[in-house]
Order: C-alpha cells, then structure tokens, then sequence
C-alpha cells in the first residue's frame, strides 16, 4: 500500500512539475527551431472587428474611438459591436456612435443571447476575410492592427493572438489581486507557444483568425468562447502564432471577489471546451498533445491534483524523506496563503503572502466551476467582470 501511494505521489508532483516548468523549458528549446515565419511589411488586408457587449456603458464609447485612432486604412476596417440585451445606456451610446463612422455596424438583441450566441450572431453579417475580435474593456495601441495581422500573409497560419497588458488599479493592488504577475507568466508561454505556432488559447481582448476558420461557438452547452475558437482553429491543422507587438491593455479585476467568480466560470466553461477537443489529447501531432495536457487539461485539474498530493504527502510523511520534505513544504505555502487572506483584510499586499494567496484561491475556484460543470451549472449567459 505504501508503495503504491509513493508511486501515486511521484505521479502526482510529476504532472504539477512539468506543467509549470518542465513544459516551459520543453516550449522554449522548441521554440528555437523555428526559425521564423513569412510576413509582408505593408500587409494590410480588409478585416473585421467583432464586439459583444452587455451593460457596458462607462466603456464601449472610448472603445469606439479607440478603434478609430488605429494606425491602419479605416476604409479597410468594419466594426460589429451586439449589444446582448443591455439594459444601461449601451444601446443609446451604441446609436448615436453608429452615425458618426461609416465603418460601425451595431446588433441590438431583444433577448439574452450570451457572448456565443451574439458573437455567431454578428459573424453572419461580416464581409471581410480577416476577423478581429476584441472586448468592450479593451484598448488597443495605435499599431496593434498592423501589427496583429501582418502574420497573415502567411497561408499557413489560421490565427494570431496579440499580447494583453493587464494594468493594475490600486484597489486591486491593496486587496492581494496578482492577476496580472500570474499573466507575465502566462504571456510568456504564449510567446513561446506562438513561435511553435501551437498557441492554445487566445486573449479574449486581442486575437484574429481566418473568416473560413470560423466554428459557431456552441450556445446549448457554455464554453469558454476564445479557447474554443483558438483550439477550433488548431485542430484543423493551422497555425496560431503570437504578436508581442500588438499591444492591448485591460485592468484587472478590483478585488478578488470579482475575479474568483470569473474564475468559477471560467473553471465551468473550460471543463465543456474540454469535451469538444478531446481529440487533441491524441492528435497526430504528439507534441500538439503533449502541449495541450500540459498547459491546459493538468491545469485545468490541478485542485484535484493539489488535493491528492497534500494527502498522500500527509500519510506518507513518517516513511519517506521527500514526501516529509514537500509535505511541510505544501503546509508552509498554504500559511503564507492564510497570512496573505488575513492581510487582504486590511488592504495590506506583501507579494510573499499575497501570490500564495492568489494561487490558492484560483484554485479553489477552479475547483468549484468544476462542481459546477458536474451538476451542469454553468450558463452561456455572461455579465462582465468590473474592471
């Protein structure tokens, strides 16, 4: 019994080791083989820019003339922003916005459709062979067009994700919200995965694909909606690189609260995503698996797996060295995660308390998005996370 569970506990640190930094040592020697990819400076095609919106009054007219400061031809650009159901003054500012750019269409749906449903929607009125899609919240730099899609001249890829720079408010700062430490961690296997040409998951606020990529986005069942359209393009066999240059900038959440419900859903969505591209976990390309279990599906069960490990490292701690050495080594993270909840209270952030902190809370909301996708929960209906 003991040897089992010594088996099961090497498994079990094994697969949580290799998704945070064996897989990026793995990516980044990969990375090195690909020397580059064909680009066209000047490339300019005609593109479409994709919106949905609920309630987003205090920002989607500065997102409109963000966009209209691009350095790229407008007569080239049209923008399709679906209003689902907004019951603010989003409809009102939408119409208005709409007479002033020749280039801004606007749905306005009568009933609640989800982010899916409205973004299926808007794309069968689209024209042009390059889609855009970007969020309400998001601004983009005046080059960031340009630069997205000058990868396109490449037939090869099928789709390219721009880098989200996630700023943080200085409520965000004194409630222990590390969002956006843990997204230069992100951003960086992105990179890494982009110049493999294998990146998995999109940022909602920036990324473009080829129009004939396009899958409706399912609306019977929830899904994460940029992952599904990310890995939709990667199982046809395309390429999905990443533009450091293409610069957009979100806020983070304003407390943890927000973000840990964001998260719950997330957790939800991502589970569902997960059946209709099961496939990828034995694609023909076994690297494209061995990424896809690495940086998403382990994460994806990593309460489950943190769990398990605690466990096993508990029983085990009388009878092997290592296992005592990680167990009070878990022990001494989950205290600096309590000392950083306790310091949140009181609108103190220490790095040291609060990155453990915020690691344990995604993980529990990860771990309840899960309960939630079992119990069939979790609905296509979003509303956005105040930022």
């Amino acid at each position: 019994m003991i040897l089992f569970m010594e088996i099961l506990f090497y498994i079990t640190g094994f697969l949580i080791i290799n998704s945070f930094f064996l897989y990026p040592v793995v990516l980044y020697f990969a990375s090195r083989k690909h020397t580059g990819r064909i680009t066209e400076y000047g490339f300019e095609p005609s593109v479409s820019i994709l919106i949905a919106a609920h309630n987003e009054e205090k920002v989607i007219e500065e997102r409109i003339k963000n966009i209209s400061t691009l350095n790229y031809d407008l007569n080239k650009i049209e923008v399709f922003i679906g209003s689902d159901y907004s019951t603010d003054k989003t409809n009102e500012i939408l119409l208005e916005q709409e007479k002033k750019y020749s280039w801004l269409h606007i749905f306005l749906s009568e009933e609640r459709r989800g982010k899916a449903g409205i973004l299926n929607e808007i794309f069968k009125r689209v024209n042009n062979e390059i889609l855009v899609f970007t969020d309400a919240n998001t601004q983009f730099h005046k080059d960031a067009l340009k630069n997205l899609i000058e990868d396109f001249a490449d037939e090869t890829i099928g789709g390219v994700c721009g880098r989200l720079i996630l700023v943080d408010s200085e409520k965000s700062k004194s409630e222990g919200v590390e969002e956006s430490e843990y997204w230069k961690y992100e951003t960086h296997i992105k990179k890494l995965e982009g110049t493999c040409g294998l990146l998995l998951a999109a940022n909602g606020g920036i990324f473009a694909i080829r129009k004939k990529l396009y899958e409706a986005i399912p609306i019977d069942n929830a899904v994460t909606d940029d992952l599904f359209v990310s890995l939709s393009v990667i199982a046809r066999e395309f390429k999905f690189t990443y533009r450091i240059d293409a610069l957009a900038y979100e806020d983070t959440g304003k407390d943890l609260s927000a973000e840990y419900l964001r998260k719950v859903r997330f957790g939800a969505t991502n589970f569902q995503t997960l059946i209709y591209f099961k496939k990828l976990l034995w694609a023909e390309n076994k690297f494209l698996s061995y990424n896809f279990f690495s940086h998403k599906v382990t994460r994806w069960f990593l309460p489950l797996l943190l769990i398990l490990l605690l466990l096993i490292s508990y029983f085990l701690s009388d009878f092997n060295f290592i296992v005592h050495k990680a167990y009070y080594f878990q022990v001494i993270i989950y205290l600096l995660a309590l000392c950083g909840y306790l310091l949140s209270m009181i609108k103190i952030r220490i790095p040291v308390f609060s990155i453990p902190y915020f690691f344990a809370v995604s993980n529990i909301a990860m771990a309840e998005g899960f309960i939630k996708f079992i119990r069939k929960q979790h609905s296509v209906i979003w509303a956005s996370t105040e930022r």
